[in-house]
């Protein structure tokens, strides 16, 4: 110590032989040293080291320690006694706040600094309680410096190695052979009281994996907070998707007040700035900037490395042009990208600014969407997007982030065209992988891998084998001669094309609302719940056993013509080659050549009753229950087919249950031969009760309070033709081993 604050007067009698015990894992940041900081919160002592202890850690030093007395926070004496190898006796007590200002002398270098009152970051965790402080070379140390007035002391190159600041360390590497040498000095002045090896976190570079140092450096700043207030009024005015992202980018503006621009590398943008060889004072002007700009616009930026200091100045400075030296600094990245918006949509053609989506990763709030942000403000006042979407990223199946170091990244060209080994890498083809992306919430980090992407392919085959049956079953329809008119359709099938404007219209709202994985989840459930679980099952009776052009199989084809279009259609945008396949089997023709000339979904308003989704929603989920009872009996033999099965239902609302006997004919040839329950539950009878008691016989049944479901053989005697049990084969003549439905079919009546 070389003086004492007035508040640290009382430590006048130890002042002679005080020394200030500081701890550092980095030993090359001691040449930087130009203050100790303290903890104001905490009690210091000073305390007397054991008599004569030989401290130094060097064996070649045999002389004693430097200072008998060291000021340490009062609570790790006992700790440090231990790491020290020696007693120490508290002699005094002071505050923290009390010893700032006091000063000390640097133990390498002439040097007086002070004792000054650091953050938070000053603890006695470990070390001392003192922390050595280099404004140069660590951020809370530039803040403490900047308060105290500190020079900025960075005796470090751009290589790492010490300048001519650093006195007899010159020349050295602070990565390489600063540590040692520094050690070696301390110890040769009696200034190391121990050296041990300790094991802590040091910065590194995630791409190079190699160590990194703090080191300060002047820097250009764009002042954000004269149009900060302008640039939050922006913010609320952008849609942003997901909504958090607006609370994001607000509290990062709010509280930012200056914008680093500048950058020291060896490529970029350069900063077109000269400097006064002799003051060092910087030269940037409208005209110098100007002029660099048509530089730029001829030759490209290399042309500042390339071209005179005398060429790079504007007419009135050439004759000064040896006065002047040339900035090496770089421009900031982001203010690159910043800028594109300048560069891209307000200046070419066909383009318009605002844009309307800027579209990136949700790390970009504090990156590419700021700095488009803040330099169209800057501008214009406004943002540079309407709406502002961002998207989380892919991890591996164990929900690791891909890297190339673990190798766990999935190459999407080997999604798309398989590995080498493709048996275990198949080629999936690039629908698949746009419709694992169509899948994911993408507002958080999403999986990819083999048993996704193998999820994924088992989805995609559902939508094209749907497909495939639509467009097999539409081999010998002509919309233009045989669509049928809505109002000749039975009610399932107008319940089947007020189900497609329910679904286009999910579809619809989650393309407008950029929701992806509804429109995944939607369609799925639209091919393989309303389609082939539901309709499709229902309609192969008509379409493999009715007649070609009969009403009762053309109203269905009408529908699956509208269902293949918009299907096409509607996936287009993410299926994009099936789409198109679609499109092009279509057996028909139609005035578009391509699905993406046909444009977007076609619904007609007069399909949409939602009153009849009351009922067949009802009629639906007893299907489902009748189904369950159906697969019992199937799974112990006791029918193959459901057409091998009598269906007995027992249903308590008296309104359903005048509706479902409305649809339960006792005579198949009569009503519209479609909207009947024998149809609707691939049975070959239905029988409506009027209690429960029936069920009782029943071997395979379910019952509820309000419904009651079971399952017996069917009457009659199947028919070769459609495999309908009826008690009606064999009347015929002419066809003695088809039923009363198979015989007017022969005939074109059916």
């Amino acid at each position: 110590m070389v003086s004492l604050s007035a508040e640290a007067e009382a430590l006048t009698p130890y002042l002679a032989e005080l020394g200030v015990a500081i701890w550092t894992t980095t030993p090359w940041t001691i040449p930087a040293n130009l203050a100790v900081a303290v903890n104001p919160a905490l009690t210091y002592a000073v305390v007397e080291v054991a008599g004569n202890e030989q401290l130094a850690v060097s064996p070649e030093s045999s002389s004693e320690p430097r200072f008998r007395y060291l000021i340490v926070a009062k609570e790790l004496i006992d700790r440090l006694a231990h790491t020290l190898g020696t007693p120490l006796t508290l002699k005094a007590e002071i505050s923290g706040t009390a010893l700032e200002h006091s000063t000390y002398l640097h133990p390498l270098f002439d040097r007086q600094s002070p004792i000054v009152i650091g953050g938070d970051y000053v603890t006695t965790e470990s070390g001392t309680g003192l922390v050595h402080t280099a404004p140069g070379h660590g951020m809370d140390d530039f803040v403490v410096g900047q308060r105290y007035g500190l020079p900025i002391l960075s005796p470090v190159d751009d290589g790492g190695n010490f300048t001519e600041e650093a006195g007899r360390f010159q020349g050295l590497n602070v990565l390489k052979d600063a540590n040692e040498a520094i050690v070696q000095a301390l110890i040769e002045t009696r200034s190391l009281l121990k050296e041990e090896s300790y094991a802590h976190r040091y910065p590194y570079d995630w791409r190079t994996q190699k160590p990194v140092i703090y080191r300060a450096t002047e820097q250009w700043f764009a002042s954000v907070a004269g149009f900060r207030e302008a640039t939050l009024k922006a913010i609320a005015e952008v849609e942003w998707i997901p909504a958090q992202g607006e609370n994001r980018i607000t509290s990062m503006v709010t509280e930012r007040s200056d914008w680093c621009i500048s950058r020291q590398r060896s490529w970029g943008v350069p900063i077109p700035v000269f400097y006064d060889e002799e003051t060092n004072v910087p030269l940037m002007t409208p005209e110098t900037i100007a002029h660099v700009q048509a530089i730029f616009a001829e030759k490209g930026s290399d042309a500042w490395w390339e071209l005179s200091i005398e060429e790079l100045l504007p007419e009135q400075y050439r004759n000064d042009g040896h006065q002047y030296r040339r900035g090496t600094d770089t421009m900031d990245v982001w203010f690159d990208s910043g800028s594109s918006w300048a560069a891209v949509v307000d200046s070419r053609e066909g383009l318009r600014y605002p844009a309307d989506m800027y579209l990136e990763g949700s790390d970009q709030h504090r990156g590419w969407f700021q700095s488009s942000l803040l330099t169209s403000v800057a501008i214009h006042g406004i943002a540079p997007y309407k709406t502002v979407l961002t998207h989380g990223f892919a991890l591996d199946e164990q929900g690791r982030k891909m890297s190339k170091s673990i190798g766990n990244v999935v190459d999407p060209a080997i999604v798309i065209e398989g590995g080498k080994n493709q048996k275990e890498e198949p080629p999936y083809g690039a629908d698949v992988l746009r419709l694992w992306v169509s899948s994911v919430d993408y507002t958080s980090d999403v999986p990819l891998g083999k048993t996704i992407l193998k999820q994924m392919s088992d989805v995609y085959r559902k939508i094209r084998n749907t497909s495939r049956f639509l467009l097999g079953n539409l081999h010998d329809f002509d919309p233009s001669q045989h669509t049928v008119s809505y109002e000749q359709l039975p009610e399932l099938d107008r319940y089947m094309l007020h189900r497609i404007t329910e679904v286009f219209a999910d579809v619809n709202e989650a393309f407008e609302h950029y929701q992806y994985f509804r429109f995944f989840q939607t369609i799925q459930n639209f091919c393989v719940v309303d389609l082939s679980n539901f309709y499709l099952d229902i309609a192969k009776d008509r379409l493999y056993i009715s007649a070609e052009d009969t009403l009762r199989r053309r109203a269905c084809q009408t529908v699956l013509a509208v269902a293949i279009e918009n299907l096409a259609k509607a996936i287009a945008p993410v299926l994009c080659h099936l789409a198109e396949d679609i499109w092009q089997y279509l057996p028909y023709p139609t005035p578009y050549e391509s699905v993406f000339e046909s444009g977007w979904l076609n619904i007609d308003q007069q399909w949409q009753k939602p009153e009849l989704s009351i009922v067949w929603n009802q009629i639906r989920d007893i299907r489902q229950e009748a189904n369950k009872v159906l697969e019992q009996a199937r799974t112990q033999k006791e029918i193959g087919s459901s057409l091998e099965a009598k269906l007995l239902l027992y249903v308590a609302d008296a309104e359903l249950k005048q509706k479902l006997s409305a649809m339960n004919p006792s005579n198949s040839l009569s009503g519209n031969e479609v909207d009947e329950l024998r149809y609707l539950f691939l049975t070959s009878q239905v029988e409506l009760l009027d209690s429960m008691t029936p069920l009782a016989d029943a071997k395979y049944k379910s019952q509820s309070d309000v419904l009651g479901v079971g399952v017996i053989d069917a009457e009659g005697v199947k028919c070769d033709r459609c495999w309908n049990y009826s008690i009606h084969v064999g009347e015929s003549a002419a066809h003695p081993l088809l039923c009363e439905r198979c015989v007017p079919a022969l005939e074109g009546k059916f």
